[in-house]
């Protein structure tokens, strides 16, 4: 359906796992990052959440990202950077 999304997640984050789970279920590809076993995954998401260490951050292939995003604003972005292909 769309290229993948990177999400950056915890084990402990409902929120990430539902999103997950979502977007699974559309045949969004997601690759998952988890910040607490990573450091410089960690150290993205505090640089694009304003000093936040916020999950789930979402990165599309161009580069944007979002946070806790709902899987019809997710849905919506990958819509729009199909059609600037």
């Amino acid at each position: 359906m769309s290229e993948p999304v990177t999400m950056y997640t915890t084990q402990w984050c409902a929120f990430c796992r539902r999103l997950k789970s979502q977007l699974n279920r559309d045949g969004i590809e997601v690759a998952e990052v988890d910040i607490e076993r990573d450091t410089e995954a960690a150290t993205f998401v505090v640089s694009v959440n304003g000093g936040n260490m916020t999950v789930p951050t979402v990165v599309f292939s161009d580069g944007t990202a979002m946070t806790n995003p709902s899987a019809a604003q997710v849905k919506e972005r990958l819509r729009g950077l199909a059609a600037n292909l």
